[in-house]
């Protein structure tokens, strides 16, 4: 088989694996349909909890109403099936890892998929409350405070992807150490440029509040503690099985009888 015919195996193969994950999504949304209001409700319940007694939310666009609930299920479907989603892209690229490395995959992809939902339910159970609650009390007097229901979806879904992907820092952070791109010690000298930059990416992916941006950085730093941590702890059992495995055979030679 040519070079040509191998790159139209893989796209074809990419294709494939693609498909599998849209329709997986699918089938978990279409299950999550009749619900679809509930879903927003549930989602919008942080900040309609804070409005003043008889505030609520509006929707400016016609077809706002019927929309917007549909979005939200399609995000929870697109949570739910994450996991499956995660291994379509991880067959995709497994023929081309060492054995070694196709035994990290099924631990990362559920390791995954957890740090990602803890991100999006540190957003909604901790993030959210505090942050709504500031812009009421700061709400100048006469001042009805009212949101349209698509916006808060778009400040949601940056939300819990901010949080989601910060929550991913120690899975990149040991992917990188265990592929020899970066070492323990290279991690713990760079720390405060990684501080900085943790604030520069609250001060980006949150609301031009203090609060919001502290409650992303902060936990993003302390992610990437935890990510050396365990990097450390990874690299340590590796020399140590490398060290067994090169000892083996001098051993074995020096019990070879004459």
């Amino acid at each position: 088989m040519n070079s040509q015919d191998t790159f139209i195996s893989h796209l074809v193969e990419l294709r494939d694996r693609l498909l599998r994950a849209i329709i997986a999504v699918l089938v978990v949304f279409l299950c999550l349909f009749p619900w679809a209001k509930d879903l927003y409700t549930l989602m919008a319940q942080p900040l309609l909890a804070v409005l003043p007694q008889g505030g609520q939310m509006i929707a400016t666009d016609v077809v706002g109403v019927f929309l917007v609930p549909v979005k939200v299920a399609l995000l929870v479907a697109f949570v739910i099936a994450l996991p499956y989603v995660l291994y379509q892209i991880w067959a995709f690229v497994a023929p081309g890892l060492y054995a070694h490395e196709k035994r990290l995959v099924l631990p990362l992809i559920f390791t995954s998929t957890v740090l990602f939902i803890a991100g999006m339910g540190f957003a909604y159970f901790v993030v959210f409350p505090i942050v709504f609650k500031f812009m009421a009390s700061i709400a100048p007097e006469g001042v009805a405070w009212m949101t349209d229901i698509d916006k808060y979806l778009s400040f949601a879904l940056t939300t819990f992807v901010a949080f989601g992907v910060t929550f991913e820092v120690p899975i990149a952070v040991v992917l990188l150490v265990r592929m020899n791109v970066v070492s323990v010690e290279k991690l713990r000298e760079i720390r405060p440029y990684v501080i900085v930059g943790a604030f520069v990416i609250g001060a980006v992916f949150t609301p031009p509040d203090v609060i919001s941006q502290l409650l992303l950085a902060v936990p993003l730093w302390l992610l990437y503690e935890a990510g050396i941590i365990v990097a450390a702890m990874v690299s340590k059992r590796n020399a140590e099985e490398t060290s067994v495995a090169d000892a083996t055979p001098r051993i074995e030679a020096d019990q070879k009888p004459d």
